[in-house]
């Protein structure tokens, strides 16, 4: 049995009062998609409620969600697990990004509302993202990555989509990990042509780009599966 030991200081204590287990959830996916707790690991109940500082019981639900939104798996007679993603699932996953609901045309309000602090905004994320790569930060840059389509889609204002996208850039944020450093800088500098493209107000050429740069990051994990 593989014991739930986790890096130092990964492990918030959870303040009360509050829907604990909704905390409880929180930080147990936050864990996960950062890898803290890494695919296949075996989810101890006891062992993570001393690290999080909680009773079992809200582990234990938030374990229950986690297993019916397919971040854990349970084995008869061993418990629960850590998804394993595979590659099917992360080309998948991918795909569904580079549909115009889901990411490039989102682009087009950020560009058609541009202003000067949401240029700046997307400006500051690439040069961290940029610091992230070259400092070999993999987890701050795979974040990052995800800050920066999330900020793109900010002012769409799209209620509906904003769910459902927030979901997926979570497991893009899980998926892309192991090829974080395959695409290093190369994924950021393509950041800069959307800025531009936004900042110039061209609609068209921001969802393009958006497009072809979710598209580069699907066919590097195919690459990845491949070699």
């Amino acid at each position: 049995m593989a014991p739930a030991g986790l890096p130092r200081g990964a492990a918030p204590r959870l303040e009360r009062p509050g829907p604990l287990c909704d905390r409880v959830h929180e930080a147990l996916l936050e864990l996960i998609t950062t890898r803290a707790l890494r695919p296949g690991r075996h989810l101890v109940e006891s062992e993570l409620a001393g690290h999080l500082g909680v009773s079992r019981r809200p582990v234990r639900e938030a374990l229950q969600r986690l297993h019916a939104e397919g971040w854990a798996d349970p084995r008869p007679a061993q418990g629960a697990f850590v998804h394993e993603p595979t590659e099917e699932e992360a080309g998948q996953l991918l795909t569904v990004r580079t549909l115009p609901e889901a990411e490039a045309e989102a682009a087009r309000p950020a560009a058609s509302n541009a202003d000067s602090g949401g240029v700046q905004a997307l400006e500051a994320i690439l040069a961290e993202g940029l610091e992230a790569v070259r400092s070999d930060a993999a987890d701050a840059a795979v974040a990052l990555n995800a800050r920066f389509h999330a900020t793109v889609r900010e002012p769409a204002g799209n209620a509906v989509l904003a769910g459902p996208a927030a979901q997926v850039d979570r497991r893009v944020r899980w998926y892309c990990t192991p090829v974080a450093r395959q695409r290093g800088e190369r994924s950021w500098t393509e950041h800069r042509e959307p800025i531009a493209a936004v900042a110039a107000r061209d609609e068209q050429s921001a969802a393009r780009l958006m497009r072809e740069h979710t598209e580069h990051t699907r066919r590097s994990h195919h690459a990845r599966e491949d070699s």
